[in-house]
């Protein structure tokens, strides 16, 4: 973990912030004193959310938007820096995910995910980015990545295409924003305990225990140690480090070990 007060002061976006994931880094941002202002599609979970974001003192915003809605995504973040008068920090973790047979996948169907993972990614990730330019104080991006975009998903390929997509974007981005004191990384975890998209993915007796077992460490990766590996991705103490994909997967990607891969 950070010390203290280490975002003091900072404000910061994270999309997909009312669960999983997106959650924990949300909390955590919070809890080092950052304002954090949390996106999803329902303004209900972003409700639930706030409360328990809200123990950390700091001010918890949130907006209801669909990430692949352009106009919405300006309005959100001009709105946000109307009323916060900065943004500092930009997490996406808004995602969208489901096993198929590549060959039955509709058009529709990839095209959703493709508009949430890719097309969602951009939209917030140029918008803020534009901010930041324009204010010219630099800031911190932080995109959200998948073990399948490295190894591939052959039951995910809609999402695992979309998120090597985002990579991609990533390492562009740390060159071309550089010079703006701009840095943009990724953080790409392992299976992850407590997150809706492990239940949702591999909820079929005897999936979890497979994807255990594909672990080299022998077990899946919390919301806390997601958490703090973005913190430290977004924070001044990786000052110097710009498109880069931090894998935290308990050597998942290293290798099949024995196990099933899926997704």
């Amino acid at each position: 973990m950070l010390p203290d007060g280490s975002f003091a002061g900072r404000v910061s976006i994270v999309t997909g912030g009312s669960s999983g994931i997106g959650e924990g880094i949300a909390t955590e941002l919070a809890r080092l004193g950052s304002d954090v202002v949390i996106v999803a599609r329902r303004q209900e979970a972003l409700d639930a959310a706030v409360a328990r974001l809200a123990v950390h003192g700091t001010r918890i915003g949130t907006y209801a938007a669909d990430v692949r809605d352009r106009d919405r995504v300006e309005e959100v973040v001009a709105d946000v820096v109307a009323t916060y008068g900065r943004i500092d920090h930009l997490v996406n973790s808004a995602a969208g995910n489901f096993q198929a047979n590549p060959e039955d996948l509709s058009q529709n169907a990839w095209r959703a995910v493709v508009g949430i993972v890719l097309d969602g990614t951009w939209n917030f990730t140029q918008t803020v980015g534009q901010h930041l330019i324009q204010r010219g104080e630099g800031g911190s991006i932080l995109n959200i990545g998948t073990t399948a975009a490295l190894i591939g998903g052959p039951s995910t390929v809609h999402s695992t295409a979309a998120k090597a997509g985002v990579l991609a974007m990533t390492k562009s981005l740390g060159a071309a924003w550089a010079q703006h004191g701009i840095r943009v990384n990724v953080m790409t975890p392992g299976p992850t305990e407590d997150t809706g998209a492990m239940t949702f993915l591999f909820g079929e007796e005897g999936q979890w225990e497979e994807q255990v077992a594909a672990i080299p460490l022998k077990r899946m990766l919390t919301r806390q140690e997601a958490a703090d590996a973005s913190a430290y991705l977004l924070s001044d103490y990786a000052a110097y480090v710009t498109g880069h994909n931090l894998v935290i997967d308990g050597g998942r990607s290293l290798g099949r070990a024995g196990g099933v891969f899926s997704g």
